[in-house]
Protein backbone atom coordinates (compact mmCIF):
# COMPACT_ATOMS: atom_id res chain seq x y z
CA UNK A 1 0.00 0.00 0.00
CA UNK A 2 2.75 2.45 0.60
CA UNK A 3 4.62 1.44 -2.42
CA UNK A 4 1.11 2.11 -4.38
CA UNK A 5 0.47 5.70 -2.91
CA UNK A 6 4.16 6.51 -3.33
CA UNK A 7 5.33 6.53 0.55
CA UNK A 8 7.79 3.59 0.46
CA UNK A 9 11.23 4.16 -0.91
CA UNK A 10 12.28 5.45 -3.70
CA UNK A 11 9.57 7.66 -2.70
CA UNK A 12 6.71 9.06 -5.67
CA UNK A 13 5.08 11.74 -4.37
CA UNK A 14 3.34 12.37 -7.66
CA UNK A 15 1.55 9.20 -6.52
CA UNK A 16 0.84 10.53 -2.86
CA UNK A 17 -0.66 13.65 -4.94
CA UNK A 18 -2.91 11.66 -6.98
CA UNK A 19 -4.65 10.12 -3.97
CA UNK A 20 -4.48 13.19 -1.72
CA UNK A 21 -6.53 15.11 -4.77
CA UNK A 22 -8.93 11.85 -4.71
CA UNK A 23 -9.54 12.12 -0.85
CA UNK A 24 -10.09 16.01 -1.24
CA UNK A 25 -12.43 16.06 -3.89
CA UNK A 26 -14.62 13.53 -2.20
CA UNK A 27 -14.49 15.11 1.08
CA UNK A 28 -15.96 18.43 -1.38
CA UNK A 29 -18.66 16.95 -2.58
CA UNK A 30 -19.70 15.29 0.44
CA UNK A 31 -19.83 18.48 1.92
CA UNK A 32 -21.18 19.87 -0.48
CA UNK A 33 -23.97 17.35 -0.50
CA UNK A 34 -24.50 17.98 2.59
CA UNK A 35 -24.67 21.95 2.96
CA UNK A 36 -27.16 21.38 0.34
CA UNK A 37 -29.26 18.60 1.43
CA UNK A 38 -29.12 17.12 -2.13
CA UNK A 39 -29.38 13.62 -0.50
CA UNK A 40 -32.26 14.28 1.42
CA UNK A 41 -35.22 11.28 -0.05
CA UNK A 42 -32.82 10.14 -2.68
CA UNK A 43 -34.57 7.24 -4.32
CA UNK A 44 -32.23 4.26 -5.57
CA UNK A 45 -32.10 4.34 -9.41
CA UNK A 46 -32.90 7.73 -9.95
CA UNK A 47 -30.56 10.07 -11.94
CA UNK A 48 -29.14 11.51 -9.39
CA UNK A 49 -28.37 8.09 -6.90
CA UNK A 50 -26.11 7.40 -10.23
CA UNK A 51 -24.60 10.96 -10.26
CA UNK A 52 -23.03 9.91 -6.96
CA UNK A 53 -22.06 6.26 -7.93
CA UNK A 54 -20.68 8.00 -11.19
CA UNK A 55 -18.47 10.26 -9.18
CA UNK A 56 -17.46 7.43 -6.64
CA UNK A 57 -16.33 5.37 -9.41
CA UNK A 58 -14.23 8.51 -10.66
CA UNK A 59 -12.65 8.95 -7.42
CA UNK A 60 -11.60 5.14 -6.83
CA UNK A 61 -10.37 4.95 -10.28
CA UNK A 62 -8.29 7.50 -9.70
CA UNK A 63 -6.21 6.39 -6.26
CA UNK A 64 -6.87 2.86 -8.28
CA UNK A 65 -4.61 4.68 -10.99
CA UNK A 66 -2.18 6.58 -8.68
CA UNK A 67 0.80 4.01 -9.93
CA UNK A 68 0.00 6.03 -13.35
CA UNK A 69 -0.05 9.81 -12.67
CA UNK A 70 -0.59 10.73 -15.83
CA UNK A 71 -4.23 8.57 -16.36
CA UNK A 72 -4.92 9.07 -13.04
CA UNK A 73 -4.75 13.36 -13.31
CA UNK A 74 -7.07 12.91 -16.36
CA UNK A 75 -9.74 10.36 -14.34
CA UNK A 76 -9.35 13.33 -11.59
CA UNK A 77 -9.78 16.31 -13.62
CA UNK A 78 -12.69 14.64 -15.06
CA UNK A 79 -13.89 14.01 -11.49
CA UNK A 80 -13.15 17.87 -11.05
CA UNK A 81 -15.29 19.16 -14.28
CA UNK A 82 -18.57 16.63 -12.98
CA UNK A 83 -17.95 18.13 -9.30
CA UNK A 84 -17.94 21.83 -10.46
CA UNK A 85 -20.86 21.68 -12.69
CA UNK A 86 -23.25 19.58 -11.02
CA UNK A 87 -22.63 21.48 -7.54
CA UNK A 88 -21.38 24.44 -8.81
CA UNK A 89 -24.95 25.14 -10.70
CA UNK A 90 -26.66 24.10 -7.87
CA UNK A 91 -24.69 27.03 -5.76
CA UNK A 92 -25.50 29.55 -8.31
CA UNK A 93 -28.98 28.83 -8.22
CA UNK A 94 -29.42 28.78 -4.57
CA UNK A 95 -27.77 32.25 -4.64
CA UNK A 96 -29.75 33.57 -7.45
CA UNK A 97 -26.99 33.54 -9.76
CA UNK A 98 -28.79 31.26 -12.42
CA UNK A 99 -32.29 29.83 -13.03
CA UNK A 100 -31.47 26.54 -13.82
CA UNK A 101 -28.82 23.86 -12.31
CA UNK A 102 -26.95 20.65 -13.80
CA UNK A 103 -27.31 18.53 -11.07
CA UNK A 104 -29.37 15.38 -11.89
CA UNK A 105 -32.95 15.07 -10.79
CA UNK A 106 -33.10 13.32 -7.20
CA UNK A 107 -36.12 11.29 -9.08
CA UNK A 108 -36.71 9.29 -12.14
CA UNK A 109 -38.50 11.80 -14.20
CA UNK A 110 -42.67 11.17 -14.12
CA UNK A 111 -43.63 12.17 -17.65
CA UNK A 112 -41.31 11.71 -20.66
CA UNK A 113 -42.08 14.31 -23.23
CA UNK A 114 -41.58 14.62 -27.18
CA UNK A 115 -41.43 17.53 -29.59
CA UNK A 116 -44.61 18.46 -31.34
CA UNK A 117 -44.88 21.11 -34.55
CA UNK A 118 -47.54 22.68 -32.88
CA UNK A 119 -47.41 22.58 -29.18
CA UNK A 120 -43.59 22.24 -28.86
CA UNK A 121 -44.10 19.39 -26.22
CA UNK A 122 -46.99 16.88 -25.66
CA UNK A 123 -46.47 13.66 -23.50
CA UNK A 124 -45.38 9.96 -24.50
CA UNK A 125 -48.12 7.19 -23.50
CA UNK A 126 -46.10 5.29 -20.28
CA UNK A 127 -45.59 1.78 -21.08
CA UNK A 128 -47.08 -1.14 -19.84
CA UNK A 129 -45.94 -2.59 -16.39
CA UNK A 130 -44.08 0.55 -15.73
CA UNK A 131 -44.63 1.95 -12.16
CA UNK A 132 -44.61 5.16 -10.89
CA UNK A 133 -47.21 8.09 -9.56
CA UNK A 134 -48.20 9.31 -12.89
CA UNK A 135 -49.59 7.46 -15.66
CA UNK A 136 -50.28 8.88 -19.18
CA UNK A 137 -52.75 7.00 -21.33
CA UNK A 138 -53.14 5.89 -25.19
CA UNK A 139 -54.13 9.73 -26.10
CA UNK A 140 -51.34 11.35 -24.05
CA UNK A 141 -53.83 12.17 -21.22
CA UNK A 142 -53.09 11.57 -17.19
CA UNK A 143 -54.80 9.53 -16.34
CA UNK A 144 -55.61 5.89 -16.52
CA UNK A 145 -56.90 4.37 -19.75
CA UNK A 146 -60.19 4.82 -21.28
CA UNK A 147 -62.09 3.40 -24.44
CA UNK A 148 -64.72 4.77 -26.39
CA UNK A 149 -67.68 2.32 -25.56
CA UNK A 150 -66.83 3.67 -21.99
CA UNK A 151 -67.51 6.61 -22.53
CA UNK A 152 -70.37 6.48 -24.92
CA UNK A 153 -73.15 6.41 -22.09
CA UNK A 154 -71.47 9.02 -19.90
CA UNK A 155 -70.95 12.50 -19.82
CA UNK A 156 -67.39 13.57 -20.84
CA UNK A 157 -65.48 16.84 -19.24
CA UNK A 158 -62.34 17.43 -20.67
CA UNK A 159 -60.37 19.74 -18.45
CA UNK A 160 -57.98 21.99 -19.77
CA UNK A 161 -55.15 24.11 -18.07
CA UNK A 162 -51.21 23.61 -17.10
CA UNK A 163 -49.34 22.33 -14.42
CA UNK A 164 -51.87 23.07 -11.70
CA UNK A 165 -54.40 21.11 -14.42
CA UNK A 166 -52.36 18.28 -14.51
CA UNK A 167 -51.44 18.21 -11.07
CA UNK A 168 -47.92 17.63 -11.35
CA UNK A 169 -47.31 17.59 -7.48
CA UNK A 170 -49.56 14.79 -6.44
CA UNK A 171 -49.92 10.98 -7.33
CA UNK A 172 -52.32 9.71 -9.62
CA UNK A 173 -56.00 9.19 -8.03
CA UNK A 174 -55.52 12.53 -5.90
CA UNK A 175 -55.18 15.08 -8.77
CA UNK A 176 -58.74 17.46 -9.04
CA UNK A 177 -59.68 16.13 -12.24
CA UNK A 178 -59.84 13.18 -10.64
CA UNK A 179 -61.99 13.67 -7.33
CA UNK A 180 -64.16 15.58 -9.32
CA UNK A 181 -65.17 12.61 -11.41
CA UNK A 182 -65.99 10.72 -7.97
CA UNK A 183 -67.53 13.47 -6.83
CA UNK A 184 -70.00 13.98 -10.27
CA UNK A 185 -70.27 9.89 -10.34
CA UNK A 186 -67.74 7.06 -12.32
CA UNK A 187 -70.85 5.92 -13.51
CA UNK A 188 -72.14 8.91 -15.26
CA UNK A 189 -69.06 11.18 -16.05
CA UNK A 190 -65.54 10.89 -16.96
CA UNK A 191 -63.01 13.75 -16.41
CA UNK A 192 -60.63 13.31 -18.93
CA UNK A 193 -57.25 15.73 -18.01
CA UNK A 194 -55.88 17.72 -20.92
CA UNK A 195 -53.84 19.65 -18.45
CA UNK A 196 -49.78 19.63 -20.12
CA UNK A 197 -47.58 22.01 -17.19
CA UNK A 198 -46.45 25.38 -18.99
CA UNK A 199 -49.39 25.21 -21.38
CA UNK A 200 -50.34 28.92 -22.06
CA UNK A 201 -53.79 29.96 -23.44
CA UNK A 202 -51.71 29.60 -26.78
CA UNK A 203 -51.76 25.97 -26.49
CA UNK A 204 -54.57 25.91 -24.92
CA UNK A 205 -56.84 27.13 -28.10
CA UNK A 206 -54.59 24.60 -30.29
CA UNK A 207 -55.24 21.38 -27.92
CA UNK A 208 -58.80 23.29 -28.20
CA UNK A 209 -58.90 23.16 -32.04
CA UNK A 210 -57.72 20.05 -32.99
CA UNK A 211 -56.63 17.68 -30.14
CA UNK A 212 -60.21 17.85 -27.94
CA UNK A 213 -61.72 14.59 -28.97
CA UNK A 214 -60.21 11.66 -26.72
CA UNK A 215 -61.37 7.99 -27.44
CA UNK A 216 -63.02 9.56 -30.41
CA UNK A 217 -65.39 10.96 -28.42
CA UNK A 218 -66.47 14.87 -28.32
CA UNK A 219 -66.88 16.08 -24.97
CA UNK A 220 -69.84 17.22 -23.51
CA UNK A 221 -68.69 19.98 -21.69
CA UNK A 222 -64.82 21.72 -21.19
CA UNK A 223 -63.65 23.49 -17.91
CA UNK A 224 -60.48 25.47 -18.56
CA UNK A 225 -58.44 26.70 -15.35
CA UNK A 226 -56.14 29.24 -16.73
CA UNK A 227 -54.42 32.53 -16.43
CA UNK A 228 -50.91 31.76 -14.21
CA UNK A 229 -48.88 30.85 -17.26
CA UNK A 230 -50.33 33.83 -19.55
CA UNK A 231 -49.36 36.41 -17.13
CA UNK A 232 -45.80 35.42 -17.35
CA UNK A 233 -45.61 37.39 -20.25
CA UNK A 234 -46.79 40.76 -18.72
CA UNK A 235 -44.41 43.38 -19.99
CA UNK A 236 -42.85 41.24 -22.55
CA UNK A 237 -41.66 44.07 -25.25
CA UNK A 238 -43.74 43.60 -28.56
CA UNK A 239 -45.51 40.64 -27.32
CA UNK A 240 -46.16 38.20 -30.69
CA UNK A 241 -49.79 37.16 -30.72
CA UNK A 242 -49.16 33.28 -30.37
CA UNK A 243 -46.43 33.97 -27.34
CA UNK A 244 -43.76 33.24 -30.09
CA UNK A 245 -41.07 35.42 -28.59
CA UNK A 246 -41.79 34.67 -25.06
CA UNK A 247 -43.60 31.63 -23.49
CA UNK A 248 -44.02 29.28 -26.89
CA UNK A 249 -40.24 28.49 -27.46
CA UNK A 250 -39.26 28.35 -24.22
CA UNK A 251 -41.79 24.79 -24.11
CA UNK A 252 -39.14 22.64 -25.95
CA UNK A 253 -36.82 22.84 -22.48
CA UNK A 254 -38.65 23.36 -20.13
CA UNK A 255 -40.40 20.35 -20.80
CA UNK A 256 -37.15 18.89 -21.64
CA UNK A 257 -38.41 17.65 -25.46
CA UNK A 258 -35.22 18.13 -26.94
CA UNK A 259 -34.08 14.60 -28.72
CA UNK A 260 -30.64 15.74 -28.43
CA UNK A 261 -30.43 16.11 -24.48
CA UNK A 262 -32.74 13.16 -23.77
CA UNK A 263 -30.69 10.68 -25.94
CA UNK A 264 -27.74 11.58 -23.27
CA UNK A 265 -26.84 9.95 -19.98
CA UNK A 266 -28.42 12.19 -17.22
CA UNK A 267 -26.05 11.28 -14.70
CA UNK A 268 -23.09 13.66 -16.15
CA UNK A 269 -23.57 17.42 -15.61
CA UNK A 270 -20.55 17.78 -17.89
CA UNK A 271 -23.09 15.45 -20.74
CA UNK A 272 -25.54 17.06 -20.12
CA UNK A 273 -24.21 21.19 -20.85
CA UNK A 274 -22.99 19.52 -23.84
CA UNK A 275 -26.11 18.23 -24.99
CA UNK A 276 -27.59 21.73 -24.69
CA UNK A 277 -24.84 23.16 -26.42
CA UNK A 278 -25.20 20.95 -28.81
CA UNK A 279 -28.95 21.56 -29.35
CA UNK A 280 -28.22 25.56 -29.17
CA UNK A 281 -26.04 25.04 -31.89
CA UNK A 282 -27.00 22.33 -34.46
CA UNK A 283 -31.54 21.84 -33.55
CA UNK A 284 -33.98 23.77 -35.66
CA UNK A 285 -35.96 24.80 -32.36
CA UNK A 286 -33.76 27.50 -31.12
CA UNK A 287 -33.39 28.11 -27.79
CA UNK A 288 -35.56 30.95 -26.47
CA UNK A 289 -35.13 34.21 -27.54
CA UNK A 290 -34.82 37.94 -25.01
CA UNK A 291 -37.12 40.00 -26.50
CA UNK A 292 -37.02 42.31 -23.55
CA UNK A 293 -39.10 44.08 -21.25
CA UNK A 294 -39.34 46.30 -18.17
CA UNK A 295 -40.59 44.92 -14.92
CA UNK A 296 -43.92 46.73 -13.98
CA UNK A 297 -46.82 46.54 -11.30
CA UNK A 298 -48.94 47.78 -13.74
CA UNK A 299 -51.78 45.81 -16.01
CA UNK A 300 -50.27 45.17 -19.68
CA UNK A 301 -52.92 46.25 -22.03
CA UNK A 302 -51.28 43.87 -24.53
CA UNK A 303 -51.08 40.83 -22.91
CA UNK A 304 -54.83 41.10 -21.49
CA UNK A 305 -55.79 41.38 -25.38
CA UNK A 306 -54.32 38.17 -26.16
CA UNK A 307 -55.74 36.67 -23.47
CA UNK A 308 -58.86 37.58 -24.20
CA UNK A 309 -58.58 36.47 -28.07
CA UNK A 310 -57.87 33.27 -26.77
CA UNK A 311 -60.26 32.52 -24.66
CA UNK A 312 -63.02 34.17 -27.43
CA UNK A 313 -61.52 31.63 -29.80
CA UNK A 314 -61.81 28.68 -27.51
CA UNK A 315 -65.29 29.15 -26.68
CA UNK A 316 -66.20 29.69 -30.12
CA UNK A 317 -64.67 26.44 -31.46
CA UNK A 318 -67.08 24.69 -28.13
CA UNK A 319 -70.03 26.80 -29.26
CA UNK A 320 -69.69 24.91 -32.78
CA UNK A 321 -69.22 21.60 -31.36
CA UNK A 322 -72.12 21.96 -29.05
CA UNK A 323 -69.37 21.79 -26.08
CA UNK A 324 -70.75 23.53 -22.96
CA UNK A 325 -67.51 26.07 -21.62
CA UNK A 326 -66.41 26.29 -18.28
CA UNK A 327 -63.82 28.61 -16.70
CA UNK A 328 -62.04 29.44 -13.83
CA UNK A 329 -59.42 31.79 -13.12
CA UNK A 330 -56.11 30.41 -11.15
CA UNK A 331 -55.41 30.46 -7.43
CA UNK A 332 -52.88 30.85 -5.33
CA UNK A 333 -51.44 31.07 -2.13
CA UNK A 334 -50.16 34.36 -2.62
CA UNK A 335 -48.57 34.99 1.02
CA UNK A 336 -46.13 31.42 0.59
CA UNK A 337 -45.61 32.69 -2.92
CA UNK A 338 -44.30 36.19 -1.28
CA UNK A 339 -42.07 34.39 1.46
CA UNK A 340 -40.17 32.01 -0.83
CA UNK A 341 -39.06 35.13 -2.76
CA UNK A 342 -38.20 33.28 -5.73
CA UNK A 343 -34.63 34.22 -7.84
CA UNK A 344 -34.87 38.04 -6.78
CA UNK A 345 -38.13 38.78 -5.91
CA UNK A 346 -39.25 37.84 -9.55
CA UNK A 347 -42.64 35.20 -10.60
CA UNK A 348 -41.20 35.84 -14.35
CA UNK A 349 -38.84 37.96 -16.38
CA UNK A 350 -40.60 40.83 -15.69
CA UNK A 351 -43.05 40.11 -12.87
CA UNK A 352 -42.46 40.75 -9.57
CA UNK A 353 -43.75 38.46 -7.04
CA UNK A 354 -45.13 40.84 -4.82
CA UNK A 355 -47.30 42.13 -8.12
CA UNK A 356 -48.93 38.96 -8.83
CA UNK A 357 -52.00 38.78 -6.65
CA UNK A 358 -53.15 42.02 -8.17
CA UNK A 359 -52.60 41.49 -11.76
CA UNK A 360 -53.87 37.89 -11.76
CA UNK A 361 -56.80 39.17 -10.11
CA UNK A 362 -57.76 41.48 -12.16
CA UNK A 363 -56.72 38.92 -15.16
CA UNK A 364 -59.65 36.80 -13.49
CA UNK A 365 -62.08 39.49 -13.65
CA UNK A 366 -61.42 40.18 -17.28
CA UNK A 367 -62.14 36.64 -17.97
CA UNK A 368 -65.51 36.47 -15.65
CA UNK A 369 -66.71 39.37 -17.71
CA UNK A 370 -65.58 38.02 -21.00
CA UNK A 371 -67.03 34.51 -19.84
CA UNK A 372 -70.39 36.12 -19.17
CA UNK A 373 -70.42 38.29 -22.61
CA UNK A 374 -69.75 35.03 -24.42
CA UNK A 375 -72.79 33.28 -22.53
CA UNK A 376 -70.35 30.71 -21.14
CA UNK A 377 -70.12 29.72 -17.34
CA UNK A 378 -68.16 31.09 -14.96
CA UNK A 379 -66.66 29.69 -11.57
CA UNK A 380 -65.23 32.52 -9.01
CA UNK A 381 -63.14 31.16 -6.59
CA UNK A 382 -61.68 33.33 -4.17
CA UNK A 383 -57.76 32.06 -2.39
CA UNK A 384 -59.76 33.07 0.76
CA UNK A 385 -61.53 29.40 0.18
CA UNK A 386 -57.98 27.61 0.80
CA UNK A 387 -55.80 27.48 3.75
CA UNK A 388 -52.06 27.24 2.91
CA UNK A 389 -51.72 23.36 3.37
CA UNK A 390 -53.92 23.27 0.58
CA UNK A 391 -50.95 23.96 -1.69
CA UNK A 392 -48.02 21.87 -2.26
CA UNK A 393 -45.37 25.17 -3.02
CA UNK A 394 -48.52 27.98 -3.51
CA UNK A 395 -48.82 27.25 -6.70
CA UNK A 396 -49.73 23.72 -7.16
CA UNK A 397 -52.76 22.20 -5.47
CA UNK A 398 -51.67 19.48 -2.45
CA UNK A 399 -53.90 16.12 -2.36
CA UNK A 400 -55.82 17.91 0.42
CA UNK A 401 -56.02 21.21 -2.06
CA UNK A 402 -57.06 19.37 -4.93
CA UNK A 403 -59.97 17.49 -2.81
CA UNK A 404 -61.49 20.93 -1.36
CA UNK A 405 -60.68 22.55 -5.13
CA UNK A 406 -63.02 19.90 -6.63
CA UNK A 407 -65.66 19.99 -4.14
CA UNK A 408 -66.25 24.01 -4.82
CA UNK A 409 -66.33 23.45 -8.47
CA UNK A 410 -68.41 20.09 -8.69
CA UNK A 411 -71.83 21.46 -8.18
CA UNK A 412 -71.40 24.15 -10.72
CA UNK A 413 -69.59 21.28 -13.20
CA UNK A 414 -72.78 19.26 -12.47
CA UNK A 415 -75.20 21.69 -13.38
CA UNK A 416 -74.39 22.90 -16.44
CA UNK A 417 -72.69 19.53 -18.11
CA UNK A 418 -75.25 17.04 -19.61
CA UNK A 419 -74.95 14.56 -21.83
CA UNK A 420 -75.88 16.26 -25.65
CA UNK A 421 -77.31 14.54 -28.72
CA UNK A 422 -74.76 16.45 -31.42
CA UNK A 423 -76.29 16.85 -34.98
CA UNK A 424 -75.48 14.87 -37.54
CA UNK A 425 -73.58 16.55 -39.85
CA UNK A 426 -72.99 16.14 -43.64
Amino acid sequence: MASHVGLARPRRFERTIAVLASLVLAALAVALTWAYGLATGLPPGSPRSWYFAYLASLLGLGIVCSRWPRIAMIVLSLAAVEIGLGFGSVAMVRHDLADSDLMPANAPREVERVWHPLLQATNVPTAQGSRGSYRVDSQGLRGRERSSAELRDKTVVAVFGGSTTEDLAIADGETWSERLESLLGVDRFAVLNHGVTANSSVQIAIRTAFYQSAYDTVPDCAVYYVGGTDINGSHTANLDPGFANHQTPQLVDALEARRVERALPEFSPLLRLLGRLAAFAFDTVRAPPNPGGKASADPDPALEAIFLRNVRTISSINRERVVATLWIGEVFDFDSLVKSGGRRGMWSAYLRVGDLQALLMRLNGLLQREAGALGDTYIALDEKQFAPDDFADGEHFSAKGAARFASLIAPRVAEVCRKKERPVRP
